[in-house]
């Protein structure tokens, strides 16, 4: 089996941080979403991936990953031209995939317990496609599923008006190379992109068997500045970085998601955090759900439930919370008693006051 990953998406809901990094390379805990994906992946025993990407963003996707070797992967692109849809992207990488079966998962969807159980339920019952599926509060948002007594689909609705069930698509699907020809014999919908729904569908009135996998755990759908949040705070609190919750003061670095050589002094830490190497951190509080990057600094200010990313610096007595700052942005200014919430582009310089911001 191999595996596609979809990361040809352009972010635009994510701007201004997806000027400069891919929505794909965002870090949440610490590591990028990818990472996970691909982390997945591997622990699911698939070898061969190939990841789809955009001729605007590729070149940072492929100096991130590589060949994949990190993963144990071996690691090829596929550049999709135009955005024309995930059934489109599965066109495109057709002499990758050749005749074999194939997981397809969108790069910037994090799924709770991973994908392993997806490809033995497909392996076990032998399907022409599975489809993973999570309940949701309001399935009008999404792609619904109709099952039948058995587990399998009779009907797929994109966005319905009135959903005939609350299962909603989630990120990774499983399929035969019968998929292939279901994409042959569709059509652009509305939107001009030839949708992976209207493939299923196509399989389903071809006579195929799809069946459905429904995910009991979270799923992270990382296509907004509050869904990055989310994850964060849920990636932190599963564990990722070993951290117990509770406050600590006088932290000993190496401990309680600190790397080693984390530089502290006069600070209070509340987890769970992350703190990744060389950063530099003084009379601050940091946390709960705060994940700094590499080489940020933090002299005076508090900071929770936000992420700052590498070579950043915050400075002064100011409140960061709800917040994504970018690579090697500078925030500074004085303003106890008030909280902000910034969303910042890599290199943004901000200066924060009572009555505003310069």
């Amino acid at each position: 089996m191999k595996a596609l990953v979809l990361c040809a998406g352009k972010g635009t809901r994510l701007r201004p941080v997806t000027h400069s990094t891919p929505k794909h390379l965002i870090p949440v805990a610490n590591r990028t979403i990818l990472s996970y994906v691909l982390q997945q992946i591997a622990d699911a025993g698939i070898r061969d991936v190939a990841i789809v990407i955009s001729p605007d963003s590729g070149g940072r996707i492929r100096e991130a990953v590589g060949d994949g070797t990190q993963w144990g992967l071996v690691v090829s692109y596929v550049v999709q031209e135009v955005a024309g849809g995930l059934a489109h992207a599965v066109k495109m990488s057709r002499d990758f995939l050749a005749d074999s079966d194939f997981l397809m998962f969108l790069g910037d969807n994090l799924i709770e317990g991973g994908v392993a159980p997806l490809i033995e339920e497909f392996r076990s019952r032998g399907p022409h496609g599975l489809v993973l599926l999570k309940a949701v509060a309001d399935p009008r948002r999404f792609g619904v599923a109709e099952l039948d007594e058995h587990g399998c689909v009779v009907r797929l609705v994109e966005k319905p008006r009135e959903p005939k069930s609350n299962l909603a698509l989630v990120g990774a699907y499983v399929f035969t190379p019968d998929v292939h020809d279901a994409i042959d014999r569709i059509g652009p919908s509305w939107r001009g992109e030839l949708e992976i729904t209207d493939a299923i569908q196509q399989l389903l009135d071809m006579g195929r068997v799809v069946v459905s996998h429904e995910l009991e755990g979270w799923w992270l759908d990382t296509g907004t500045m509050e869904d990055i949040l989310e994850a964060n705070r849920v990636l932190l609190e599963s564990g990722m970085s070993g951290q117990p919750s509770g406050t600590v003061r006088g932290i000993a670095v190496g401990q309680s998601g600190v790397e080693s050589d984390v530089t502290m002094s006069d600070c209070e830490l509340i987890a769970p955090v992350s703190v990744a190497s060389g950063c530099a951190l003084e009379n601050c509080r940091i946390g709960p759900h705060a994940s700094l990057g590499a080489g940020v600094h933090v002299t005076g200010a508090s900071v929770s439930n936000t992420i700052v990313m590498q070579a950043a610096h915050i400075e002064g007595s100011i409140a960061l919370r709800d917040s994504i700052v970018g690579a090697r942005c500078r925030v500074s200014g004085h303003c106890p008693g008030v909280g902000w919430g910034l969303f910042l582009g890599d290199d943004s310089v901000v200066e924060l006051a009572q009555d505003g911001v310069a």
